[in-house]
């Protein structure tokens, strides 16, 4: 790292939308930036999905850190685990080594909650990285396979049975991909066994799908749902859940391959800091962005609880993430400059997307509300905008490109060993 110890310290934990968006603000600042990251890709994470349902590859929507700031002399990045803080002594901990700081952003985001019933994860894996994506990719192709070969009737429906758990926009974008894979994608490629047969389960205990949407999207929503194939179950919560399936209440359900998309649980931010949460474990901070009695700290992303939004909390989504970002870089060039800080943060909300499958989509701008192949395109062409890179954005273009003409997908490589085999 260049720059004199006479320089300003800033230490930035996560790589994601909100840490990455804050290193690329200070870009010219008169600053030395570390930026902590336990892996070495930044990842976009609303596509995620399309990783774990074969329709992208994962170098499609990840990008190694180290490249993103190869230009950037001032910024030191360092692969590591944080193991805690030093609110007093303004040193981050990463085992024996001490990485100092004189402003801290803590970005660390959030994964999946099963609302203590943590012994469920092995059984339904949720979907917050690479690793995670992978993995039910293989857990959702491997069914199949071995479906294919299985010969008693009861086992190879449990094999067939694909269980959702959360119809947010995760859940309905997976049930909606998984339908479309087994209904068209691979409708012809196997010979014993029709994956037509395949039951697609999307489990909800709230009264309807995509809840935080418009009622009349939401219906929409289900209905394009139940059109590809996929089953709704709301007003239902998952009562048992182990390797042979699902309980909902009273009733069984038999199914080999269980997704988690029903909650978040924040980072151990928190802990690290002292700092006071909610439920969920977020870092409960004051309207700029900041841990209480501390100014240096600032907390963004899905790690921080501010009720910013209409009086409810920010959404757990990228833009909202990267605003944070952009408000504690500026807060930090004001600082150094001697000017008065922003204030509190504003969130401007750009709407609300989720899609249902290769054709469909719901949109809510609020002043304006789409559905159908019009949304899906406006869909698709927001993320690619927000994708890093010329490369990125034309092979994603091209992949969709390819899935809207033909149905097929590409990515359907079984890879890695895991506890389904």
């Amino acid at each position: 790292m260049t720059g004199s110890a006479a320089r300003h310290r800033v230490v930035i934990i996560g790589a994601g939308f909100g840490g990455l968006e804050a290193v690329l603000r200070l870009k010219g600042a008169p600053v030395d930036i570390t930026l902590i990251d336990r892996r070495n890709h930044h990842l976009f994470q609303p596509l995620l999905y399309q990783v774990a349902t074969a329709s992208l590859a994962p170098s499609e929507i990840a990008w190694p850190v180290r490249h993103l700031v190869r230009r950037r002399p001032e910024v030191r990045t360092i692969l590591g685990e944080v193991t805690g803080i030093d609110v007093a002594g303004r040193a981050v901990q990463l085992g024996d080594e001490r990485v100092p700081y004189d402003t801290l952003l803590v970005a660390t985001g959030a994964r999946h909650a099963y609302f203590g019933h943590d012994d469920w994860e092995p059984f339904a894996p949720g979907l917050k990285d690479i690793d995670d994506a992978t993995a039910i990719r293989r857990r959702i192709l491997t069914a199949f396979e071995r479906a294919e070969t299985e010969p008693d009737p009861a086992a190879r429906r449990a094999l067939l049975t694909f269980v959702i758990v959360g119809a947010g926009p995760t859940g309905v974008e997976i049930a909606g991909t998984i339908a479309e894979l087994a209904h068209h994608t691979m409708a012809e490629d196997f010979r014993a066994l029709d994956p037509k047969e395949a039951r697609i389960l999307l489990v909800e205990a709230g009264p309807r799908v995509l809840a935080a949407f418009p009622e009349d999207l939401s219906d929409y929503a289900q209905k394009a749902l139940e059109r590809l194939g996929a089953e709704i179950r709301t007003g239902q919560a998952v009562t048992a859940c182990d390797a042979e399936g699902v309980a909902l209440g009273a009733e069984r359900i038999p199914a080999k391959t269980v997704i988690w998309a029903a909650g978040v649980q924040a980072s151990p931010a928190a802990i690290w800091l002292g700092a006071e949460s909610d439920r969920a474990g977020r870092v409960m901070v004051a309207p700029d962005l900041t841990l209480p009695g501390h100014p240096e700290i600032f907390v963004v992303g899905d790690t921080a609880r501010l009720d910013a939004w209409q009086g409810k909390p920010l959404p757990g989504i990228a833009p909202a993430a990267k605003q944070q970002g952009r408000h504690v870089a500026d807060t930090i060039r004001a600082r150094l400059a001697g000017k008065p800080d922003p204030g509190p943060f504003r969130y401007k909300h750009a709407g609300s997307l989720a899609t249902i499958g290769k054709r469909a989509a719901v949109i809510d701008f609020g002043w304006i509300k789409l559905r159908g192949w019009l949304a899906w395109w406006i869909w698709g062409i927001a993320h690619i905008y927000f994708l890093i890179g010329l490369r990125n954005r034309l092979t994603v273009a091209l992949s969709w490109l390819w899935i809207y003409t033909t149905g097929q997908r590409s990515a359907r490589l079984i890879t890695g060993r895991g506890r389904e085999e």
